[in-house]
């Protein structure tokens, strides 16, 4: 689907002297899951605010939609679905209750079946303060979704949740993708947002530094591979092997970054068959999202 949802055009938002957000342009297409990427201050939360009517820029044009989020909020509130980084709902609120004010809200009936599916089927008439943290992330993914909406804003969604709910819901990212739905994800997790993502926009300082997809962006760093090498002697402590451009220890592993593999990978095992030392592990690594963040950031590729 080439249809765009979110236009944002020379996007500014600032915060007295601090410039939150420094003229960023994206479009997101009906369908995408799109992934709003960088550290904690890096914006992504500002942008999320001003995209779902919160805030309103300092500068700039946004559209979602068709419709402006600041002045024509009451035609976008029911075609949006939002998961805040912070609940912000009353202590005292139930599962039940918080789910039929919401679907009250916009006029649909209350999606029950969304708190079975995220597990709160027994804890329907608990008070929120006696939620687990994770159930809580879960309870707001599910007032997200209770009233079908064509864009989804989540902000840091699998914060708190234990793995089996991070699949889940990354199951329900991929029905809301095929039903044609759109997904905006605002997250530090690399990872989550390799395996999600069509296409990420990563923030640094307020400005996006790069976007495309994670294959492109992984690709177009200096695409060095990650050897992870764990022997029983420790034989190559001192090696310098070809096509490697930085080695550390870490774990018991000797790691390489290495911009020719086969060459690597063949002096390797040459020096501890001549060692005779013996492989306990060996693993190869395609650069990752994270890699690639690492190193436009300056701090290397560490991990």
């Amino acid at each position: 689907m080439d249809m765009l949802v979110i236009e944002v055009n020379d996007l500014v938002k600032t915060y007295n002297n601090l410039i939150a957000l420094d003229k960023i342009n994206f479009t997101v297409r009906q369908g995408e899951i799109f992934g709003l990427l960088g550290p904690n201050g890096a914006g992504k939360t500002s942008a999320l605010e001003c995209l779902e009517g919160l805030r309103e820029p300092d500068g700039g044009s946004l559209l979602v939609a068709g419709i402006n989020p600041t002045s024509d909020f009451r035609k976008l509130r029911n075609l949006i679905g939002v998961q805040l980084q912070s609940a912000g709902l009353p202590e005292s609120i139930t599962p039940d209750e918080a789910m039929r004010f919401f679907c009250a809200y916009h006029g649909v009936e209350p999606r029950f079946d969304l708190l079975d599916r995220f597990g709160l089927a027994e804890k329907r008439h608990a008070q929120f303060f006696e939620l687990s943290t994770g159930q809580q992330r879960r309870l707001t993914l599910a007032l997200a979704l209770a009233h079908d909406p064509q864009i989804i804003f989540m902000d840091e969604p699998t914060a708190g949740l234990d793995v089996a709910t991070r699949i889940e819901l990354h199951d329900m990212m991929r029905e809301l993708k095929e039903a044609g739905r759109t997904v905006i994800l605002a997250t530090h997790d690399m990872a989550e947002a390799e395996q999600m993502a069509d296409r990420v926009a990563i923030l640094l300082h307020g400005r996006i530094v790069k976007i495309g997809t994670p294959m492109e962006i992984t690709a177009t760093g200096a695409g060095l591979t990650k050897i992870s090498v764990r022997t029983q002697a420790n034989s190559l402590s001192s090696i310098h092997l070809p096509g490697v451009n930085r080695q550390l220890f870490k774990d018991d592993y000797f790691i390489f970054f290495s911009s020719n593999i086969g060459l690597t990978l063949s002096a390797i095992i040459s020096h501890l068959d001549a060692s005779q030392d013996q492989l306990v592990d060996l693993r190869v690594q395609r650069p990752s999202l994270e890699d690639r963040f690492l190193e436009m950031t300056g701090k290397g590729v560490l991990s």
